[in-house]
């Protein structure tokens, strides 16, 4: 290597997936992608996390979570029943979603190689395991499933292999998305109701149990099912690992421990590092403007902030009575000649 490249960090120096001349410090849009991955991220602790997965989705609960909080709750009617605007676009979505993640989790090596492989066939393998079992759990305890519970498990899914995606076996892959499908499944459907925590934060979407809950499963599992000799091939040293069954088959458990350690101390920072962060900005702008709109203008809806209706359904934009009682004018080309009306 130039040594004029010396003096890059680690992280960007040109390397046989990262040639000179396609330098990973030309893509800008990466470095600040990394840069502000690795400030949710424990300085000098090897945390096993594949893509990046653990601190983006556990970041994106918590942060999502706490920002809810802070704005509060829609009326308590609105929140008793409000049906999806659009299952079709919404499966739509959800397919791009399941088709894009195969590109983020099986470009994570940055090189065409067996590690990339293998994240990809994780990524279907667990989303799929996830999304059978998020139905089955709602065939069990509701007699039917549905569309918006299927998206719900593959979402779960992608969050939690997204972590260990190419440093796990793919058996290990089938029990993440058993865990996946399984345990947000309950604190969504059954913690989050009993819970009157839960129930003051007016979390829409369910963001808390399908992508912290689910990015804490995957950070947890990965530091389980991590396989030594694939840590060792992605990462290129053995700093990191093994995973805890590996180390409890090697004899050697201490280091399945201490890995499970800097697992849960780096789920630890990033839920206070999102909390504090959050809260902070939150407050700033509610200084600048309101981060809810009173009572009144919740009741109007879009209406009273922008003066118009996102949807008129059923005569819900009308401004107008309906004019259906008037007599309809005929044509002058209609008319027989002579006559007039």
């Amino acid at each position: 290597m130039d040594p004029k490249y010396s003096v890059l960090p680690q992280g960007i120096q040109p390397d046989e997936s990262s040639p000179e001349w396609l330098s990973k410090g030309d893509n800008t849009w990466e470095l600040i992608a990394a840069t502000m991955v690795g400030l949710q991220s424990v300085p000098g602790l090897p945390i096993i996390d594949f893509s990046g997965g653990y601190v983006i989705h556990l970041s994106s609960g918590v942060a999502g979570f706490t920002a809810a909080y802070w704005v509060g709750p829609r009326h308590s009617h609105d929140r008793q029943h409000f049906p999806p605007n659009n299952i079709i676009h919404m499966l739509g979505g959800a397919g791009f979603l399941w088709m894009g993640w195969t590109g983020f989790n099986g470009g994570s090596p940055l090189a065409s190689n067996l590690i990339t492989s293998l994240a990809i066939l994780n990524t279907h393998i667990c989303t799929a395991t996830s999304l059978l079992v998020w139905l089955s759990m709602d065939m069990i305890f509701y007699n039917k499933s549905s569309v918006i519970g299927a998206v719900q498990g593959m979402i779960t899914g992608l969050v939690c292999i997204t972590p260990g995606a190419g440093i796990v076996e793919s058996w290990a892959a089938i029990l993440m998305g058993i865990s996946s499908g399984s345990i947000p499944w309950f604190t969504m459907m059954v913690l989050h109701k009993k819970s009157s925590f839960f129930q003051k934060v007016d979390d829409t979407l369910g963001v808390f149990h399908t992508h912290a809950v689910a990015g804490l499963l995957g950070g947890i599992l990965s530091g389980i099912f991590a396989k030594p000799k694939l840590l060792r091939m992605f990462y290129g040293s053995d700093k990191y690992g093994p995973g805890l069954l590996y180390s409890i088959i090697d004899g050697d458990i201490k280091r399945g421990l201490r890995q499970m350690v800097y697992q849960l101390v780096g789920a630890v920072f990033i839920t206070i590092w999102n909390v504090v962060a959050t809260s902070l900005i939150c407050i700033f702008i509610s200084k600048i403007v309101e981060l809810r709109l009173h009572e009144d203008d919740l009741e109007i809806g879009d209406d009273a902030v922008h003066g118009e209706e996102a949807y008129a359904l059923w005569g819900d934009g009308e401004r107008d009575p309906p004019r259906f009682n008037r007599t309809p004018k005929i044509p002058s080309f209609c008319r027989r000649h002579g006559t007039s009306h």
